[in-house]
């Protein structure tokens, strides 16, 4: 019986395999060998019921044969019997169960393989609409194509015919010109090569001028020398300062003890600084606004005690201010003593130390006067002693050169009348004055003191870093750069790069040749020379591109 079990279950197992491989095609069939399987599993099974009955009942006969022999044998065997066709059941039962399960994994499993072929099914009806539409819009486009290209070439056709009509009228005309002016095309290439030659010949002799300047530069080369080794041993830095001073309090609360009851403290300390005192929402900072910086200093000085003190009042903040502007004076003259020694100047009046000390809260162009002044100095001994001078009389030239701009906000006058002014006051040699009155013009010096602080001032300025353009200037210079190349015909866009040292020029090929830009830039370069002042030179780069661009679809 065992046996026949296990033949069945390889025969449902070889059903369900077949029944798998075989798709939708086969299912009814699987489904009918399951219901043959199921059956025959069930008459196995009645089989082996009927058969342990009859074993059972064979038993009992022999049971009750032997019973009075062998009544415990009877029974063991009874048990035996049983115990077997319990566990033989309880096989039968798990291999069907078993079966079962597998067959409902296989059913759930074809039900997956179903859905998948028929989505497959649905891509690929999908697919074929698309393929059809595409092939469709192809024709359509393809039907498109044709009809341009018989345009084109129909255009194409006319546009011959009418280039061989303008060549006709060209001839008609250059033949008409030629009666008109009386020049054949030969004698009109004659007078145009004169012409240009004539325009070589003036660009010839500027260039003639430019060698001779440069053997001018040439003879210079001593003094180039000079100027270079003092500029190698002279650098400084500069420092810029600002109309507005930022002052840290403590906290935000510091800022209604500042302003005081109906702003009586604020209004008496702007009275005696002369300084606007700026209470916004910045936090733990409050600014303070002049355009003099001395004052501007003085009012920082005398705000950082008064939040130091506490005690902030009408009365105590006139104590305090008047604290700072004796403060000042010595700051005033310790900067200008400091100044001096690093200078090597010495023998300076107490006065024109404290006028030398102001120059450290004033800038010219973003450059600290004072270290200005300082560097001017070391450049002009420097020089002074190559050209066997004096230095201490160049150093204090250099030192005393600006000494108008201390009070040149407070006086009527340039800075140049002003300083020559001060240092008549206090007693300065002949040297000294010339170099403070001619220090923009050495043409009209006396002396050669004037010409050296002349170069020295002029290096300092120009040091890279030292000043700032400005911003307004530059701009300005850069859009003039730009208008003048766009003003010529045939110019399409124009770009000042490199700091306004060069003028790219984009020109349109339709209407300027590769002869023709030549002469364009050379016309934009003269107009640059005409019309504006720069430093240096100025580059101009014509573009003339041709670009053809085709699509492969």
């Amino acid at each position: 019986m065992e046996i026949a079990l296990l033949l069945t279950a390889l025969v449902l197992a070889g059903a369900l395999v077949f029944r798998r491989r075989a798709g939708e095609a086969a299912l009814l069939e699987e489904k009918r060998l399951l219901e043959a399987a199921r059956a025959e599993a069930k008459e196995v099974l009645e089989a082996a019921k009927a058969e342990a009955k009859e074993l059972l009942e064979v038993a009992r006969r022999e049971a009750r044969a032997l019973r009075e022999e062998a009544q415990a044998t009877r029974e063991r065997t009874l048990q035996e019997a049983e115990e077997l066709l319990r566990r033989r059941q309880a096989e039968a039962e798990a291999r069907l169960k078993g079966l079962e399960e597998r067959l409902r994994v296989q059913e759930a499993e074809l039900k997956e393989e179903r859905e998948r072929l028929r989505a497959e099914r649905e891509e690929l009806k999908k697919e074929a609409e698309r393929l059809s539409k595409r092939a469709e819009g192809l024709d359509l486009r393809e039907a498109r194509l044709s009809e341009t290209e018989a345009r084109l070439k129909s255009k194409e056709e006319a546009l011959w015919e009418r280039e061989k009509a303008i060549s006709e009228r060209e001839r008609e005309v250059e033949k008409k010109l030629q009666e008109v002016a009386g020049l054949s095309r030969e004698e009109a290439q004659r007078l145009i090569l004169e012409r240009l030659e004539a325009e070589l010949e003036e660009e010839k002799a500027q260039r003639v001028r430019a060698a001779l300047e440069k053997a001018r530069l040439e003879a210079k080369r001593e003094a180039q020398k000079i100027l270079a080794q003092a500029m190698q041993r002279q650098a400084s830095e500069t420092a810029a300062q600002l109309a507005v001073s930022v002052v840290p309090i403590p906290s935000d609360a510091m800022k209604g003890r500042i302003i005081g009851r109906e702003g009586r403290n604020i209004r008496t300390f702007e009275a005696l600084t002369g300084v606007d005192l700026i209470i916004d929402d910045t936090p733990e900072a409050v600014l303070l606004s002049s355009f003099n910086p001395i004052r501007r200093e003085i009012a920082r000085m005398a705000l950082e005690e008064l939040m130091q003190d506490g005690r902030i009042h009408p009365g105590r903040i006139e104590e305090v201010v008047e604290k700072a502007k004796q403060e000042m004076k010595t700051l005033l003259y310790e900067k200008g003593e400091e100044a001096a020694l690093e200078a090597g100047v010495v023998g300076l009046k107490p006065g024109l130390v404290q006028l030398l000390g102001r120059l450290y809260f004033r800038s010219s162009y973003g450059q600290n006067v004072l270290k200005h002044s300082v560097q001017v100095a070391h450049l002009s001994g420097i020089m002074a002693a190559e050209l066997g001078l004096d230095p201490v009389v160049a150093r204090r030239a250099g030192l005393l050169h600006d000494i108008g701009k201390s009070v040149d906000r407070e006086l009527e006058g340039t800075h140049v009348e002003i300083g020559l002014a001060l240092a008549k006051r206090f007693g300065e040699g002949e040297e000294v004055l010339d170099a403070i009155a001619h220090h923009h013009d050495p043409e009209n010096a006396k002396t050669l003191y004037a010409v050296i602080v002349s170069a020295a001032d002029a290096l300092s300025a120009a040091r890279p870093g030292a000043r700032r353009e400005s911003l307004e200037e530059y701009l300005q210079r850069l859009e003039s750069l730009e208008k003048i190349a766009l003003s010529f015909p045939g110019v399409e866009q124009a770009f000042a790069v490199q700091a306004g040292r060069e003028v790219r020029v984009i020109v349109r090929p339709d209407q300027i040749s590769d002869a023709k830009a030549v002469l364009l830039a050379r016309e934009i370069a003269r107009r640059i020379e005409q019309e504006m002042n720069y430093p240096g030179q100025v580059q101009v780069t014509v573009v003339r591109e041709t670009r053809v661009v085709e699509v492969a679809r």
